[in-house]
């Protein structure tokens, strides 16, 4: 990262959208490096990647974000879809999705006590502070990647953050069943 930058270090997306791949397979060791092996092929970049049990008991659910073309993720689906131990792979956009990330931040606590326009920023983005010492706090902020990254901007600019990091995205769909359960249940019949 850029020290002397206040910027979140982007690469130029121009023309690409932000896809979020939801992969479901077997809990079999192997299968993470199947999938992302897929777009090291095709040379994309994986912006973020969750993986954990899905709602179905021995299925795991892989959540990728990458910037891409359609016909490009297209592609990337149906080859991860073709790996013998993936029971299901779909692409979405962001409008088709519930998205959740959280942003943990490490910032400086003798320049919060100082200056009062940072704690009510924090309070602004209704994150919380999970612990204070004479040296530095931690704050965590639950939200979308636009408000952790805002309050990542807002530290920057305050000059207190010390540390940072982001989870990875989580997501379900906005339809009501659950793709790969109703996948299955077709499947079997």
């Amino acid at each position: 990262m850029d020290k002397t930058n206040n910027e979140i270090p982007t690469n130029n997306h121009e023309g690409l959208t932000l896809y979020t791949l939801l992969v479901y397979s077997e809990n079999i060791a192997g299968v993470l490096n199947q999938v992302t092996a897929v777009f090291t092929r095709r040379q994309v970049n994986i912006e973020s990647l969750n993986v954990s049990a899905s709602s179905m008991s021995g299925i795991h659910k892989y959540t990728i974000t990458c910037w891409s073309y359609e016909e490009q993720i297209i592609k990337i689906t149906k080859a991860i879809e073709k790996k013998i131990d993936v029971v299901k792979a779909d692409y979405y956009t962001d409008n088709e999705l519930f998205i959740h990330e959280e942003g943990l931040f490490k910032i400086s606590t003798p320049q919060l006590l100082d200056n009062p326009e940072i704690s009510r920023s924090i309070r602004h983005h209704d994150a919380r502070m999970m612990e204070v010492n004479p040296t530095y706090t931690t704050v965590l902020l639950a939200g979308l990647t636009d408000e952790v990254t805002h309050l990542y901007m807002e530290f920057k600019r305050f000059g207190c953050l010390l540390q940072y990091t982001r989870s990875g995205r989580i997501a379900v769909t906005r339809s009501f069943d659950d793709p790969v359960v109703k996948f299955l249940e077709e499947h079997e019949k």
